[in-house]
């Protein structure tokens, strides 16, 4: 049976390790919304298809739902500190793994815009705009989630 503080240390360091992913994984997705915001600015921007710019404006905002639960951890951390409890692991480690969904479909939707873009004039233009997007979020998905899951399912 493990004691009372072994059990508080190891929670403890658990959270440690949470908020250090966070702070790993933070930086780029706020560089990649930075970069999201800085584009509308760019006079292309305006030739762009209503389409594109709606696909824009979604993946910018599934960019902030990304930072705000990669930043929960860290807030309720500190709004909890001293009292950090097995529910508090699991519910900070589902933000930070689930920060990755809105994450991927972000990159997915910007990556049709990008393609979009640079592909004018081209007659498959569409196609190729959405076999990007398709093709990213088959990437992030199977890198994110796919294949650490079955590498969880086989170690049990």
């Amino acid at each position: 049976m493990q004691s009372e503080s072994t059990k508080t240390e190891r929670i403890d360091s658990e959270m440690r390790n949470i908020i250090e992913e966070a702070r790993v994984i933070l930086p780029g997705v706020q560089a990649l919304f930075g970069f999201q915001t800085i584009a509308v600015f760019n006079d292309r921007f305006e030739d762009l298809a209503a389409h594109a710019k709606a696909c824009h404006i979604l993946a910018l905002v599934m960019v902030i739902v990304a930072v705000a639960m990669v930043m929960t951890p860290a807030i309720y951390y500190r709004t909890c500190r001293g009292h950090v409890t097995e529910n508090m692991l699991r519910f900070t480690s589902r933000m930070i793994r689930g920060a990755l969904c809105p994450l991927a479909l972000g990159l997915a939707l910007d990556m049709f815009t990008v393609i979009y873009l640079a592909t004018e004039g081209m007659p498959a233009r569409m196609p190729v705009s959405i076999g990007a997007s398709v093709g990213t979020l088959t990437l992030l998905a199977t890198l994110w989630f796919l294949i650490p899951h079955r590498a969880h399912r086989q170690s049990r």
